[in-house]
């Protein structure tokens, strides 16, 4: 009997690669068998077993809006020619966009492609404090703009209102819907030629009814939490199975671990961790352009350890400030590039387990490796999966946005 290719069920173009295993470990945790891909490189053919859902990661959250939405359509064309029978453009769930960034156009481009007459904006993610009331972007219960986040470095987030953010940056309508409109399918307001529709999106219950309402759209948008609930509806209504249970975490080998990320919650896993008697070493990026610090040195630290190390550029915001005159693109295209060494380095003398915190130091250490096609593992915290290179056995990657986990999560990963 001819058996019958699994069909892909979703394709997701994520924005950056710690967005994209975000995604995937929510797809993972639906029940999906999930392949995480590095859109820097994408292949002629998916790996077997054919995957039901595909995530590409995209390096395209900070770059002009032009050029994410070029290589946003091209990721999206090539999902559809793999036979994704629905798109979800995965960004984060701070919604971290300037009035000139690229989540509007992106969305415009994309529905425009698909045909589709609305989709919806989700960022939320209630694991992780992020949730959408009346339009409002809340992160745990401060609205947006009054946040930590208000001061991101890259996108300092100074508005609340997705809706407002939205009329900045997309060239359709956006309206957030109440909590009577989203029950209710005859209470849409209408419609043009394309719209984007927010709805109250506080609680796992909120989103299993906007994807039961709205996930028969071949384009939706939102954060990771969202996936979770498409995969789930997918499974019972195309399938007929339940999710079955999470597969089991890696083995626990000695770890290297690299921080990149200055968010205030990478700051206490850093020092949670350092108080607990683990080996660190702190880059400071000043030392390096002065010669004080080498890459030399720490390559021999790595050498040296014998067993979980901590290396980290990790700085608090007034030592961030103060590098600013050193030049903040100069110190970003240092760092990146460092933490890709030192990860090959530690691959090469044995470390098995790296996890890495940051989005960008994430990226940079994936180009490094040369990885490029993962099978989605265990979670180490939620949205925070196992990555398991499909060309390097034995090899596991934890790769987190600054933000995510909890204060012990180096202590915890992958334990």
């Amino acid at each position: 009997m001819k058996q019958t290719a699994t069909p892909l069920w979703i394709g997701c173009i994520a924005d950056d690669f710690t967005g994209g295993s975000d995604a995937a470990s929510f797809l993972r945790r639906a029940g999906l068998d999930t392949i995480l891909i590095n859109g820097d490189h994408l292949p002629d053919a998916l790996p077997a077993p054919r995957p039901e859902a595909l995530v590409v990661a995209l390096k395209s959250r900070s770059v002009p809006a032009s050029e994410a939405v070029s290589r946003s359509l091209q990721t999206a064309r090539w999902l559809l020619a793999q036979g994704a029978q629905h798109l979800y453009f995965k960004y984060c769930s701070t919604f971290d966009s300037t009035p000139q960034g690229n989540i509007g156009p992106v969305t415009d481009a994309l529905l425009e492609l698909t045909g589709e007459p609305y989709t919806v904006l989700c960022p939320s993610l209630p694991v992780n404090g992020r949730t959408v009331e009346n339009g409002i972007l809340y992160v745990h219960g401060v609205p947006l703009a009054e946040s930590p986040m208000k001061d991101h470095p890259v996108n300092p987030m100074r508005k609340s209102s997705l809706p407002e953010l939205m009329a900045e940056q997309s060239a359709y309508p956006c309206t957030a819907l109440t909590r009577s409109q989203l029950a209710d399918p005859a209470a849409l307001p209408q419609l043009g030629p394309h719209h984007t529709l927010v709805p109250p999106y506080t609680s796992d219950e909120d989103g299993e009814k906007i994807a039961e309402r709205f996930g028969h759209l071949r384009l939706l948008t939102g954060g990771s939490g969202l996936l979770q609930h498409l995969g789930a509806r997918y499974l019972r209504d195309r399938t007929g199975r339940t999710p079955g249970p999470a597969p089991a975490g890696s083995e626990a080998l000695p770890r290297l671990l690299l921080s990149g990320s200055c968010s205030v919650m990478t700051q206490r896993q850093v020092a949670a961790y350092r108080s607990s008697g683990g080996a660190a070493v702190r880059i400071d990026p000043a030392k390096l352009l002065s010669g004080e610090q080498t890459e030399a040195s720490l390559l021999d630290v790595i050498d040296d350890a014998s067993g979980d190390l901590l290396l980290y550029s990790t700085a608090g915001a007034e030592e961030v400030a103060g590098y600013q005159s050193l030049g903040a693109k100069r110190i970003s295209v240092l760092l990146e590039g460092l933490m890709g060494r030192l990860a090959v380095h530690g691959q090469q003398r044995g470390f098995r387990r790296i996890v890495v915190a940051g989005g960008e130091t994430s990226g940079a250490v994936i180009q490094a490796l040369g990885a490029s096609i993962f099978r989605i593992g265990a979670e180490a915290a939620p949205g925070v999966p196992e990555l398991w290179p499909v060309d390097r056995p034995g090899l596991c990657l934890i790769l987190k946005s600054g933000n995510f986990g909890a204060k012990d999560f180096f202590l915890t990963a992958m334990r």
